[in-house]
């Protein structure tokens, strides 16, 4: 797991500028450093080794250098593609996955190579016989991939993070004003343009070619299903044939290997098939609380003493939280207010210092239906039994109406998906976000018309399918796997999720919606499939992730005022209605109102903007 940054121009710079960029990521590789300068290209890399320590340094390029490679991942099939190339004549100087990318391009092209990676990956290889640069992310978006394209001066700039493009001289750092609107009613950033004006996240799935002072975008994955009607047994049976596949495919590298533990059936699964050297799980102190689910580590630790693991824990104080979200701004770029984030920190931070590599359960409840939103209880599956046409008009007359019993259920089932459903994070709507925001912030960009070129893909299909396909392409993308990527690789930590691969979704994509929420229970099969590795009690736990205590703790004096000195700073007013967001904070100290996500989402933003636009993205 390693960063790069380069950038191709017309005009020349001193290795200063390249070094000065890479060393903005050190982070993600403190093992070495590695540089390649041409006339036109100049390619920073930061290492953090795992398979051929000693002879895998990067940049990387072929027997006649015509070819350069940067690369961050892993390839979990490279052995095998290696040996068709030994077979086709081709001489390999290392024994890294990385070379292995590069000379199956010079084979394959890049769509053939790509055809055939297993593994999660960004790269970018120069290369010199046609003056281009090719640069490539992995089918779920598991790696982050940033560029910046100044067309008018025949400029690309391409890295693992944006902090990285802070030090090109010929950078403009300006903030793209139609990201906060979005980002208040998403918790994230869901534009393809960043909180950056001109830099960009390549998308999952995609590669682009930059020749010719042109950038062309291409798609080589994208998800599709294929539901194939089998038994019951026979989907268990697939499921956790597929599981333990691909956990060994994943288990490469010259290191002990970790796993995040909470107590849930996802990282419990992994867990028990991967059985890892060490697990790690976090918790808040629940002093005064009353959900004890803010602390799941006695859990994770009965779990691994059956396993015969050593587990490490950590107990996170209301302080450490707090201190911690200026760093988790910083480390993700853009402004990023899942709560879950500062946990993942401290347990990143706390899996480095034992270990190089640690495997998590990213992906499962998209891939096999875990979120709450998937499945109805009993008088849901009741009420949808009567026809759309008569719940939608007891909707229409009852949406504005004050909060009444049963009001979720007839808000639920009176629209369609695509009318009311934008993913798992919602935290307020299009109104409510621009009636917080000054004149230029405000925009007319719909959360539906993000939505949209999604669910149009799936029309045709049923309402858990929808669910599944818009969680895949725009929270799984754009905020678990973000913040997974963000967090461990800010303590120089290597995640690899093995829900995640391929043969995964090959498997997935191709069972059928009853296997997946079935009679209000979520990831049905796939907790049956458990269930042959992990105790029934781990199998059936309730989905409940890094649930925190933040609401209850602003309402303390010493948050509430400190979140309140913030609000009144100067610079809010450039962008809040200063007197509505003091509003919000005060029903919910008061306990007129829960305004906790609304709160932390502002928060984070202005947290964020402090850091890099009013100290210059300096490290916190």
């Amino acid at each position: 797991m390693c960063g790069f940054v380069g950038f191709y121009s017309n005009k020349k710079y001193d290795k200063s500028v390249i070094e000065n960029m890479s060393q903005k990521i050190e982070h993600r590789g403190p093992d070495s450093a590695g540089y390649f300068l041409d006339e036109n290209v100049n390619i920073g890399f930061r290492r953090l080794s795992f398979v051929d320590v000693k002879g895998g340094e990067q940049p990387i390029s072929n027997a006649s250098d015509d070819i350069v490679i940067v690369f961050n991942g892993e390839i979990y099939n490279y052995l095998d593609l290696r040996k068709d190339l030994i077979e086709k004549g081709y001489k390999f100087k290392t024994l890294t996955d990385t070379e292995v990318i590069l000379i199956g391009y010079q084979e394959y092209g890049i769509e053939g190579i790509l055809s055939k990676l297993r593994g999660m990956f960004a790269f970018t290889i120069y290369d010199k016989r046609d003056n281009k640069i090719i640069g490539a992310r992995d089918h779920f978006g598991i790696k982050p991939y940033y560029y910046c394209d100044y067309s008018e001066n025949s400029t690309l700039l391409f890295s693992s993070e944006i902090k990285a493009f802070l030090p090109f001289p010929d950078f403009k750092k300006q903030l793209n004003e139609k990201a906060l609107k979005n980002y208040l009613v998403f918790q994230y950033n869901p534009l393809e343009e960043t909180f950056f004006k001109n830099v960009k996240k390549l998308k999952a799935g995609h590669y682009f070619i930059y020749e010719n002072g042109n950038l062309e975008i291409n798609r080589f994955f994208k998800p599709e299903f294929d539901y194939v009607d089998e038994s019951e047994s026979e989907v268990i049976k697939r499921i956790d044939d597929a599981v333990q596949e691909s956990v060994a495919a994943h288990k490469t590298g010259e290191f002990e290997i970790g796993s995040f533990l909470s107590g849930g059936v996802d990282s419990s699964y992994i867990v028990a098939s991967t059985v890892p050297n060490k697990t790690f799980s976090v918790g808040f102190d629940t002093k005064g609380l009353s959900n004890p689910d803010f602390n799941e580590t006695n859990l994770a630790k009965k779990l691994s003493d059956i396993l015969n693991i050593e587990n490490f824990s950590k107990i996170i104080s209301k302080e450490e939280f707090f201190d911690g979200i200026n760093k988790v701004q910083y480390f993700s770029d853009e402004p990023h207010a899942n709560l879950s984030s500062v946990p993942l920190y401290f347990l990143s931070k706390l899996a480095s210092e034992h270990v190089k590599v640690v495997y998590s359960g990213e992906g499962a409840d998209e891939l096999f239906g875990g979120y709450y939103e998937y499945y109805d209880n009993l008088l849901s599956r009741i009420y949808k039994k009567l026809p759309f046409s008569l719940r939608r008009y007891i909707y229409e007359k009852t949406k504005d109406k004050p909060h009444f019993k049963g009001q979720y259920i007839v808000n639920k089932h009176g629209r369609k998906v695509e009318e009311r459903f934008i993913g798992q994070a919602f935290i307020m709507d299009d109104d409510t976000a621009n009636s917080l925001l000054k004149g230029k912030y405000k925009n007319d960009i719909k959360a539906a018309d993000l939505t949209k070129r999604y669910f149009d893909d799936v029309k045709d299909m049923d309402d858990l399918t929808k669910y599944l396909y818009l969680d895949m392409n725009m929270w799984l993308v754009e905020d678990i796997l973000l913040k997974a990527d963000k967090m461990t690789m800010a303590n120089s930590l290597e995640l690899r999720v093995p829900f995640l691969d391929v043969k995964m979704w090959d498997v997935a994509r191709s069972i059928l919606p009853k296997y997946k929420v079935k009679r209000g229970k979520t990831k049905y099969a796939f907790r049956k499939a458990s269930m042959t590795k992990i105790p029934e009690e781990c199998s059936k736990r309730k989905k409940v992730g890094f649930v925190v205590p933040f609401s209850n703790w602003i309402k303390e004096e010493k948050y509430y005022n400190s979140i309140k000195s913030l609000f009144n700073e100067s610079f809010v007013s450039e962008f809040f209605e200063k007197d509505l967001i003091l509003d919000l904070l005060e029903k919910h100290y008061k306990g007129v109102s829960n305004e906790g996500r609304k709160i932390y989402t502002i928060y984070t933003f202005l947290l964020w903007y402090k850091i890099y636009f009013l100290n210059d993205g300096l490290e916190v």
